[in-house]
């Protein structure tokens, strides 16, 4: 899928903006919930990124845009070690790109699936770890909605890293999320309650459930409620009434006791914050600049002599893919020279109008560049500062609030 290799490293303009032609395609590894995922490497430094490209026109057919730019949104202002961190968003014709940190280590999801026997020491530290993640997204005031094995990434020495932001949600101060999101076996009861009754709406917490049930999978090889995608909610919502959970006799009582606290379906009595797990005696002996630091030792390392993927993925994108990234060059150019024909590929109005508007209002970005204007400090300024209001200031419960919504969607359900 790359293209050919050169001796020496191209130099390109620092002011130029970063685009599709300043990385290498190597390989394709995933699909996320509405884009590709490939490997790539940046052509003058050599480094290394994951590069998630999701079409313009599907996003803008599923109506998926506005998931796209709030995960940019709030991916911009961010940056954490235990985060899948963004460092380049651009766009052209036909994608728009994110080009993130590269984790070679697979998913959570990847490993269980693999029958990977996951240790409880190796748990106590992937919970200590998500828990500064957590902590972290709190402070910017994000609840993520989506915390489960398949959005927990690992990197080569077995460290965990959250991705995937599309549905998360900014609140500010007391606010509460009421929205219907996230992946059922994985969602506190909280959320159902509002889809059933209106409820109070739902908050941070919900991430620390979702936290307990991702943790009590990885033990055990399975989930504590027998909850399923095609589960009716009023079924889900009984079981959490009726059902009690099951402990493994041979799980520790400070684990035990740990996972019952996260698993608590009060949201008002679940452990829901850094101090709260930090207080459980089971972690009182955890050394949390260490954790942080990523100097402790995870109890699973990935397997380095392979790609911890589903390898069909680089034969769906050479075989099945009718717009293969590695010609893309080709095709733009040939679309370019045929822009003046303009029967050569007619669209609806209302399509163009959309593609305009996703155009116009995509956020690009460039951590190296913002990084190289803060005097190589390596600290992002916070969101709430910048001025473009390109950061959280204009995201409300699950909605982009801008044109875009106006322009392309069908309504934003908060």
């Amino acid at each position: 899928m790359g293209g050919s290799h050169s001796h020496k490293p191209p130099v390109f303009d620092e002011n130029e903006e970063v685009n599709f032609d300043h990385f290498q395609i190597l390989r394709a590894i995933g699909k996320g919930s509405f884009g590709k995922v490939c490997i790539v490497q940046k052509r003058d430094t050599k480094k290394m990124y994951a590069m998630k490209y999701m079409n313009k026109q599907k996003c803008i057919e599923r109506d998926e845009v506005r998931n796209v730019f709030r995960e940019l949104q709030i991916m911009q202002g961010l940056e954490h070690p235990f985060l899948v961190n963004l460092w380049y968003s651009f766009q052209d014709e036909e994608d728009m790109f994110m080009v993130v940190d590269l984790l070679l280590g697979g998913d959570l999801r990847f490993h269980l699936q693999q029958n990977v026997h996951f240790t409880e020491g190796a748990v106590k530290l992937y919970i200590c770890e998500l828990a500064l993640a957590l902590e972290y997204l709190q402070r910017y005031h994000i609840i993520h909605r989506d915390i489960k094995p398949d959005n927990i990434l690992l990197d080569e020495h077995g460290h965990v890293h959250i991705t995937d932001f599309n549905i998360a949600t900014v609140v500010k101060g007391a606010e509460k999320a009421s929205s219907m999101a996230g992946t059922k076996p994985y969602m506190a009861p909280e959320v159902f309650q509002v889809y059933v009754d209106g409820g109070p709406g739902y908050s941070y917490p919900v991430d620390w459930w979702s936290l307990g049930v991702t943790a009590y999978e990885l033990l055990r090889g399975w989930r504590p409620y027998e909850i399923h995608s095609a589960t009716p909610i009023d079924e889900i919502l009984h079981m959490f009434k009726v059902e009690r959970v099951h402990y493994s006799s041979t799980w520790g009582r400070g684990m035990v006791a740990l996972l019952k606290k996260l698993l608590t379906k009060d949201p008002a009595s679940r452990l829901s914050s850094l101090g709260d797990v930090q207080s459980a005696p089971y972690l009182a002996d955890v050394n949390w600049d260490a954790v942080f630091e990523k100097a402790l030792a995870p109890g699973f390392v990935p397997n380095k002599g392979r790609l911890n993927c589903d390898p069909t993925f680089e034969l769906e994108e050479m075989i099945l893919e009718s717009k293969p990234l590695h010609k893309k060059k080709k095709r733009l150019a040939k679309n370019r020279s045929k822009d003046g024909t303009k029967d050569s590929c007619p669209l609806n109005g209302h399509l163009q109008q959309c593609l305009e508007t996703v155009r116009k209002e995509f956020i690009v970005f460039n951590r190296e560049k913002l990084r190289r204007q803060q005097g190589q400090s390596g600290q992002l300024l916070d969101t709430e500062d910048r001025d473009g209001g390109q950061g959280q200031g204009k995201l409300q419960d699950g909605c982009n609030n801008n044109i875009l919504a106006h322009a392309c969607s069908r309504g934003c359900s908060s």
